[in-house]
């Protein structure tokens, strides 16, 4: 797994463009903060992707525990940062605003590990019950669980109503799973 370069990091210039759209004074501190952390990571990342990226083997048979906290943060080239941080960005507003920056903060960490835990079990599980070791191999990185789970409590806070995903209208209960497909067809792998 290795960082896709872009010449121009044409997502990093759409992340700032829609930052001044919203406006930085419109953005709440903590959501505004792990922006600012995803983006910082991607310019200078403490490991080399290979090196922070989450997977089976890694954490349980290495035991390079720190994984749980880099992969998160760590994103695979510009346009995994932009989609990511532009549906921070959404959710972190309404999100924070509504349970305080606190709060917003403890769920932001909370998630973070929780995912990376989730995920080691998902695969660890898939690895055993379909007598399948590359399972064990799968490495990832990224926001994208924390996101999904930001995207349950939203619509927990925020129920009813309709959400637009590639263009057609999709109930809010599930445009967690929507976005999941969408994600999977725009980016395989």
């Amino acid at each position: 797994m290795q960082r896709r370069t872009r010449g121009l990091n044409t997502g990093l210039l759409l992340l700032l463009s829609q930052i001044c759209y919203v406006g930085v004074n419109n953005i709440p501190p903590v959501t505004l903060a792990a922006l600012a952390l995803n983006t910082w990571f991607f310019l200078s990342p403490l490991k080399p992707l290979y090196g922070s990226c989450l997977s089976v083997e890694k954490c349980f048979q290495q035991k390079d525990w720190q994984r749980l906290l880099l992969s998160p943060f760590h994103h695979a080239d510009d346009w995994h940062l932009y989609f990511n941080m532009v549906s921070l960005l959404w959710k972190g507003i309404n999100l924070e605003r509504r349970l305080g920056s606190k709060w917003f903060a403890y769920v932001i960490a909370t998630f973070s590990l929780l995912t990376g835990v989730v995920y080691l079990f998902l695969e660890l599980a898939f690895a055993e019950f379909m007598d399948e070791p590359s399972f064990r191999m799968n490495c990832a990185v990224g926001f994208s669980g924390v996101l999904f789970a930001l995207k349950v409590l939203n619509n927990h806070y925020f129920p009813g109503g309709f959400v637009s995903v590639m263009g057609f209208p999709v109930p809010n209960k599930f445009a967690c799973w929507a976005e999941l497909v969408a994600i999977h067809l725009m980016v395989p792998g």
